[in-house]
């Protein structure tokens, strides 16, 4: 029996077109453009939250170093700590110049000498006040280079004597750095953090009473 040769069909196959290739791309772009968009607001926030956390360090230790440097005022009525601790100019290396634009890298790698060392010497209630000083405008710097530190007296009680925050008194301090509004939505700033300031800042504020 003769069978009948089979005819052979050929597959009409058809690359991928042009309008494909040009979906896929912008649909890989968006995805991307979206990935850098989370990454870069992931940055931005890291960046504020270092800065606050680094601020919320820095003010326990500014605390710490005026509970360990408080003496009983000389009325006898309770703890009170030198007057230079409140003089700002010891303060955010105040005087100093350096080529350095990062403050880190210029005062703190090495200590200028205009600041005691009281790590291996033994210092006066004034010096340590300029050395505590110092050491915490470091710390204040070392994740932001922006955040500066002050220490401030309120409700000082006793108007009589010398001191320049009584026994009693608030000692406020205060670490605040510039910020920057996001998509053009306006923060909701404190005020406590903007004294004085021509730009927003953000800032932390404690509170202590020796």
């Amino acid at each position: 029996m003769n069978s009948k040769p089979k005819k052979l069909y050929a597959n009409n196959q058809q690359g991928v077109g042009m309008i494909e290739v040009l979906v896929t791309l912008f649909i890989l772009s968006v995805g991307l453009l979206g990935v850098a968009y989370l990454q870069f607001v992931g940055s931005f926030t890291n960046s504020e939250a270092l800065s606050r956390s680094q601020s919320v360090l820095v003010a326990q230790q500014l605390t710490e170093r005026l509970r360990a440097s408080a003496v009983f005022s000389p009325l006898g009525k309770g703890l009170v700590v030198h007057n230079n601790y409140f003089d700002q100019d010891l303060y955010n290396f105040s005087g100093m110049s350096c080529a350095s634009s990062l403050p880190h890298a210029c005062y703190c790698l090495e200590r200028p000498v205009s600041v005691p060392n009281c790590n291996d010497n033994v210092c006066t209630a004034a010096q340590l006040a300029a050395f505590d000083a110092y050491e915490v405008s470091c710390s204040a710097v070392a994740a932001n280079p922006e955040i500066e530190i002050s220490l401030t007296c309120e409700e000082d009680n006793d108007l009589a004597d010398t001191d320049t925050c009584s026994v009693g008194s608030k000692h406020i301090v205060i670490l605040s750095w510039p910020v920057e509004n996001w998509q053009n939505i306006e923060r909701t700033l404190n005020a406590s953090c903007n004294v004085g300031e021509t730009l927003p800042h953000d800032c932390v504020s404690v509170d202590v009473t020796l």
